[in-house]
């Protein structure tokens, strides 16, 4: 089987995808490239959501990209306007034309020797085999086919229907019905208040609470600037004001928990009916930041409470029933259909077997790169954004990194970048401190951390400094040339 060869290969045409290929156009623009899109369309979260009043939960001042104004009013963007913004900038700069679509990624080997990869696909139904010198893995970090699903109890006796957000069907028809979303993280918080407009009410069911915190869809200050700016520095101004916000916000909850805690608590209170039991639904046993904060954009989910139109219950699932769900403790919630919110599966490199030489590599037993390479892995560098801010901010600034690093290769006349770490003495942290489900039920399959640059910061500014101005040639890069051409 002949294999198509590319100077890059990218995987996955996504928001990190489209704004990788942007990077390498503009920077790099003799290099070749192609995109590797496991499904039919450009977008991936954003085409593979369809649940009711699906939206981001960043500011899309720093949500889109760098180098592309978000020029609607709606900070806080639904699905389909961020599909639209991803897809225009796909077609306003040819990259759509680059794209390999229905081609599924199952196997990336790395032959040092010959310095490339070779990357095996499905497509159609056969295998499609692509070579390229650098890999750019652009494929989320959450598997596509199937979210997390708990086993519940006697899910089976319940005569209702049940859905995950992940694959919410088409036909779903839930006018007038009784609604129990199981979780209390961002999909559940988007569901909840745009399906009262239709069922009869809903109720979110968690075990436990999650930190939430409001703030207005559409931005005041952008609106003022826009009287007396152009669209572009209307846009890096509130993308900085975004930036420094979310940073200062972030380090203040980490120093400051408790104070912090009180104050969002303060904030719910406010919102809720008079003598609402706060401290039982929305006081959660960790602290701020520890898991990422839900955003409630407009009050939407506070509102829909407060109108009766939405509830909340907290305790755990006993059992599944013929009509609907009973609690520990014996308290019954009746339903017609039943939403697991329950959260994802988290997946590196879209699930694709690695192997470097011959041998296969276990991720989880390597150490990460600056939060996007893995070590003994060659010419690969693979998205992962931000826990603590949004996911392009990290996205575009790996790509000036990558094309840097590209550039840097071409000048020394090197043909392999590896991260290499050698002192085995140090003790090995999880990939994040974070606490949150998805990121603990995959632990072991995740890189480990080391002091830098073996560590993913959690820190723009730093990043900033380090992946647009910092050495190429750190000390933890090796390069070296390929055996033969």
């Amino acid at each position: 089987m002949t294999a198509e060869h590319f100077d890059v290969l990218i995987v996955g045409a996504g928001l990190s995808g489209i704004g990788a290929a942007h990077h390498l156009q503009r920077k790099c623009p003799e290099k070749s490239y192609a995109i590797l899109e496991a499904r039919g369309a450009i977008g991936g979260t954003w085409d593979l959501f369809r649940y009711p009043g699906v939206r981001s939960d960043s500011d899309m001042f720093t949500l889109g990209y760098r180098f592309r104004p978000w020029r609607e009013a709606k900070a806080i963007a639904d699905g389909p306007s961020i599909l639209a913004y991803v897809s225009a900038a796909a077609r306003e700069q040819g990259i759509d034309k680059n794209i390999r679509f229905e081609t599924r990624v199952t196997g990336l080997s790395w032959d040092s020797a010959a310095a490339r990869w070779t990357v095996t696909a499905t497509r159609d139904g056969k295998e499609a085999r692509f070579t390229g010198a650098f890999l750019w893995m652009c494929s989320g970090y959450y598997r596509y086919s199937e979210g997390n699903m708990p086993a519940f109890p006697d899910a089976d006796k319940f005569r209702g229907r049940i859905v995950h957000p992940q694959t919410w069907p088409e036909d779903l028809d839930y006018r007038g019905k009784r609604v129990v979303v199981i979780g209390s993280g961002a999909t559940a918080v988007t569901l909840i208040p745009a399906m009262t407009d239709k069922a009869a009410h809903v109720v979110m069911l968690q075990r436990s609470p999650t930190w939430m915190f409001s703030m207005p869809g559409t931005s005041p200050l952008a609106r003022s600037l826009g009287e007396w700016l152009e669209p572009i520095a209307v846009y890096r101004i509130m993308r900085l004001q975004r930036i420094v916000m979310t940073h200062v916000m972030y380090k203040m909850a980490r120093a400051r928990p408790k104070a912090t805690g009180r104050k969002l608590l303060e904030e719910a209170r406010r919102r809720l009916p008079a003598g609402y039991d706060v401290e039982t639904h929305f006081h959660p046993r960790y602290n701020p930041w520890e898991q990422r904060l839900c955003l409630v954009p407009d009050d939407d989910l506070f509102t829909a409470i407060r109108g009766g139109k939405a509830s909340v219950a907290t305790g755990e699932i006993e059992t599944f029933t013929e009509g609907g769900v009973r609690l520990k403790g014996g308290k019954e919630i009746g339903a017609d259909i039943i939403v697991t919110a329950t959260g994802l599966h988290l997946e590196l490199l879209g699930g694709a077997a690695v192997s470097v030489d011959g041998k296969a590599v276990d991720i989880g037993d390597t150490l990460t790169y600056r939060g996007f390479g893995f070590s003994g892995v060659p010419n690969l560098v693979s998205v992962f954004g931000y826990l603590n801010a949004s996911w392009t901010l990290r996205a575009d600034l790996i790509g000036d990194y990558v094309c840097r690093l590209l550039q840097y290769m071409d000048r020394r006349g090197c043909d392999i970048a590896t991260p290499v770490y050698s002192d085995r003495s140090v003790e090995r942290e999880p990939f994040a401190d974070f606490s949150s489900g998805y990121l603990a039920r995959a632990a072991a399959r995740l890189p480990k951390q080391g002091p830098h640059p073996w560590r993913h910061a959690q820190n723009f500014a730093a990043d900033f400094v380090s992946m647009r101005y910092g050495p190429i040639a750190d000390g933890a890069m090796r390069f070296t040339k390929a055996a033969r051409a």
